[in-house]
């Protein structure tokens, strides 16, 4: 391969890039500022882009570069190893699948919308059937040596499999399913009405945006915060970084976790490498180590007791209706609360993984053809009353809660709880460092931050999620970290030991 060549394939690398930003600039758009009655054609604006982007990636000169290509720098190597990956998973799919299976979403996201808000599950089963049904198509077209649900997973978690999942799922059902019924059956650990006290939705918006920068450096010369119904982030380089969240003014929890969750992922891009911009590698190595740092701003540092000792006099300043007759130990111990819910969103840690570990084994039961569409919200019930001992009262409530499905978006469930576990694996890595260790016991989180990019965040994609977790941590990934993190602070919480 010659430098022209080189050059040739980063050109296109480039502008496919660029192009993807401009479609996310779009979405971002749509989602914050876009007058409702733009949306038909808005919605023929980025599928424009997203056609051209796919011809684009797609084309036998791209192809050919590939074929030639011969890596001159470490950097070439991960460039190439990446954009051949994604290129061969691409170009697997036959066109007229990927035109099928972009028709299909969109009815069943309408169908979806219909259903939940009708609690009508029996008017969305065709199409969830059609949505696995395309879930088993393209496993095969990508090809797998186990588990079908192996090439679905490697989307969104590369290199991970199926049994992996099972094994770690598993070992931390059966060690934190008896701290959840100690809790369940333990008194009440504070008065948890603080959470709906009124706290006007400006003032979260002050207090959040004030902490995402102070503690965990979101600076507004690189990001900003709006308001959607969903809360993301999105970024369109590792300096130009959007979040969002939403507000309830009688449940400030939302809006404040929700912003300093989003901020842990607008950090993690923040902090690749400048000189991977404008390349595939430009981004996280996977949704799970993503995860691990949204869940460790979220809950690790800012739902800890050093946190809200550090930070409650900034809350009772901005919300003084709320700190009426609290302090920084009754409010740490009002946002752990421990409570089996029916809806993952509001999940608290103790809870959480069980939703994920239930999404998994019905994907997996669907996917194998074990269980059938018509009989997912029975499965689906008797699920939540074996892990967290509550029923769903309508499918709404139930097997109808999750966007994802209907979205296609299968194999994705269980980066969230890998995510989990990640979070306690580098922190408490990190807290090897006696320096670091004593910072986040103040609530000071520049070391930990400084350590993260240097072992996480700057090699974006270069690296796979098992490379960054056994370099950063000394281990794989595994469920022993988080399940100490969480008998450790709730059997405190609850004064269970």
């Amino acid at each position: 391969m010659t430098q022209s060549d080189l050059q040739e394939l980063k050109r296109l690398i480039h502008q496919l890039s660029d192009l993807g930003a401009a479609e996310a600039l779009m979405s971002w758009d749509q989602e914050t500022q876009m007058p409702p009655e733009a949306a038909r054609v808005r919605g023929l604006q980025m599928a424009s882009l997203a056609g051209l982007s796919h011809q684009m990636f797609t084309s036998a000169r791209l192809g050919e570069l590939l074929s030639n290509a011969a890596a001159e720098t470490d950097q070439d190597a991960a460039l190439l190893r990446v954009v051949r990956r994604d290129h061969g998973k691409a170009t697997r799919l036959p066109i007229e699948f990927v035109e099928e299976r972009s028709r299909a979403e969109n009815e069943a996201h309408h169908a979806w919308v219909a259903a939940r808000q009708n609690n009508d599950f029996a008017s969305f089963a065709p199409y969830l059937e059609k949505m696995f049904e395309l879930a088993r198509r393209y496993a095969d077209y990508q090809g797998y040596d186990d588990h079908p649900y192996d090439a679905l997973l490697d989307d969104y978690e590369p290199g991970m499999k199926t049994a992996h999942v099972k094994a770690i799922f598993a070992d931390l059902r059966d060690r934190t399913l008896p701290l959840l019924r100690r809790i369940a059956a333990a008194p009440d650990a504070t008065d948890y009405s603080v959470l709906t006290r009124s706290f006007p939705a400006e003032a979260q918006r002050s207090f959040a945006a004030q902490v995402a920068q102070d503690a965990f450096g979101l600076l507004p010369a690189f990001s900003r915060l709006d308001v959607s119904a969903h809360p993301f982030q999105t970024n369109f380089s590792r300096d130009d970084l959007r979040i969002t969240t939403r507000f309830d003014e009688h449940y400030f929890p939302m809006s404040l976790f929700g912003t300093w969750h989003e901020s842990g992922h607008a950090m993690y891009e923040h902090g690749v490498s400048a000189a991977l911009e404008r390349t595939p590698l430009s981004r996280g190595a996977s949704l799970g180590v993503h995860e691990s740092q949204s869940r460790m701003f979220e809950n690790l540092l800012g739902r800890s007791r050093p946190f809200w000792q550090r930070y409650f006099p900034a809350f009772a300043q901005a919300a003084p209706t709320v700190a009426q007759g609290q302090d920084a130990e009754s409010l740490y111990r009002a946002v752990n609360r421990v409570r089996p819910d029916l809806i993952r969103v509001e999940a608290d840690e103790v809870t959480y993984n069980f939703h994920i570990m239930l999404r998994f084994e019905l994907e997996l039961a669907l996917l194998e053809g074990s269980l059938k569409v018509a009989d997912l919200p029975e499965a689906w019930n008797a699920r939540m009353q074996e892990f967290l001992g509550v029923t769903p009262p309508n499918d709404a409530e139930g097997v109808l809660q999750d966007i994802h499905w209907s979205a296609g978006l299968v194999g994705y469930f269980p980066t969230y709880t890998l995510g989990n576990l990640l979070s306690v694996q580098l922190l408490d890595a990190a807290r090897q460092d006696a320096e670091i260790a004593a910072e986040v016991e103040r609530a000071e989180y520049g070391k930990l931050r400084a350590w993260l990019v240097q072992n996480v965040h700057q090699y974006g994609r270069s690296r796979t999620p098992a490379e960054i977790t056994e370099a950063a941590t000394g281990k794989p990934l595994s469920a022993d970290a988080y399940v100490a993190y969480l008998y450790a602070k709730y059997e405190d919480i609850y004064g269970l030991k």
